[in-house]
């Protein structure tokens, strides 16, 4: 989204991208072409822009003609890469930011104030639960956390005042999978939105646009770039919700996404759906082998029948998920002795990476909640996060069989 609606090209956008399967938006989607006609998208590195009058400046500036104003604001990349996430989400309008969590903190922070309360999942990233349960309060905000599975605690929760409710399905890191058609009734019917962080599913396997959520967020850091090069974040909604709460929070306070990082997102976006497609062919085999391994004690994988939530999984998503989680016999000893064991799996706090990536939660992504904190969520000790890469499936088999064989 520009600052004032950009200047029309020839685009896809013309032939009405709603009739396309996303494999095709996702290649073709917001495509703005310099009089040049190049084929891949312009890198459009710059801060501002300049005007042939000062009238047209003027006119830029009150919205009367199309245009970019300032990078801080909009840029052509920028605008390219939430036009295509528009269309690939099915959702109106969308701005991007610098990383996920300044999508999440922006989405849930701008439309409130004071007095205000939230309700939402204890299940979610250590810095998204920093946000609601530490952040907020500072601003007279109040939150309630509730256990996401229970809609009972949900509709307790809701307040005269509640106006956002959040939560990420499947959750980070146990792959819980929360109902998120239910849930956004009782938002609803408390008068309140659901933001829904959408990272572990991908736009490829479930919409929460049209399950009932009001808005989606995501780090494109993650799956969408998914190549580990950059950073960015991107907020998805109706119009009104992006004019009226998203746009100038953002036009005023800055959290901007580089114009770089907007274009390497773009090339992203063309290879997502194969990316994840394949990312998640892997994670159901090797979720289906370690399964009934003798030093592994609980897995959870969201396409196996077995997952606690299997009903909602059949449900709301198309697929299971790039992500595993498991837990190894002998605590954090036996965690870490697997982990440093592992040969091509790269111990790291990323996920949704070209590389397969390994985490454990309790001492990384979960460390700042308290061990009973941890308890209550099922990270223990020995649990692991494991997100698919790109490698051979039966290589990532091999090296998990020699590396639990040391744990």
């Amino acid at each position: 989204m520009s600052e004032s609606k950009s200047p029309e090209s020839k685009s896809f956008e013309s032939k009405s991208a709603a009739r396309y399967r996303p494999e095709t938006r996702l290649v073709h989607s917001g495509t703005l072409r310099s009089q040049f006609g190049e084929t891949s998208e312009a890198i459009f590195l710059t801060q501002g822009f300049v005007y042939a009058t000062a009238e047209e400046c003027e006119k830029r500036f009150k919205g009367e003609d199309p245009g970019f104003l300032y990078s801080r604001f909009s840029n052509p990349d920028v605008a390219m890469f939430e036009r295509r996430m528009i269309d690939l989400e099915g959702a109106e309008a969308a701005r991007a930011t610098a990383t996920g969590m300044a999508a999440v903190t922006t989405a849930i922070l701008a439309p409130l104030k004071a007095g205000d309360h939230v309700v939402a999942s204890k299940a979610m990233f250590g810095s998204c639960r920093y946000v609601v349960e530490d952040l907020l309060p500072r601003y007279g905000i109040q939150s309630t956390l509730v256990d996401g599975l229970d809609l009972d605690q949900w509709k307790k929760a809701i307040r005269p005042n509640t106006r956002t409710c959040f939560l990420e399905s499947p959750t980070n890191p146990t792959l819980d999978v929360l109902d998120i058609g239910a849930i956004a009734e009782i938002a609803h019917q408390g008068g309140a939105r659901l933001i829904v962080d959408n990272v572990f599913a991908t736009p490829i396997w479930q919409s929460p646009l049209s399950l009932g959520a009001d808005v989606v967020v995501y780090s494109a850091t993650k799956h969408i770039d998914g190549q580990g090069r950059c950073l960015g974040g991107i907020i998805l909604s109706s119009e009104a919700f992006i004019t009226e709460h998203i746009h100038n929070f953002l036009r005023q306070t800055g959290p901007s996404m580089s114009p770089f990082n907007a274009w390497v997102l773009l090339k992203g976006l063309e290879t997502l759906a194969v990316r994840v497609r394949a990312q998640t062919e892997t994670a159901a085999k090797i979720a289906d082998v370690l399964a009934s391994h003798p030093k592994i004690t609980r897995l959870i994988y969201p396409g196996r029948a077995d997952h606690p939530q299997a009903a909602t999984v059949k449900k709301q998503m198309r697929s299971g998920s790039t992500l595993i989680g498991f837990e190894v016999k002998g605590g954090k000893a036996g965690a870490f002795r697997c982990l440093n064991a592992l040969q091509i799996s790269r111990i790291s706090n990323n996920l949704g990476d070209a590389k397969s990536l390994v985490t454990h939660p309790a001492t990384t992504t979960h460390q700042r909640l308290t061990p009973e904190a941890r308890a209550e969520l099922g990270i223990s000790e020995g649990f692991i996060r494991f997100s698919a890469g790109l490698e051979h499936a039966d290589d990532l088999i091999e090296d998990f069989a020699q590396a639990l064989d040391k744990a």
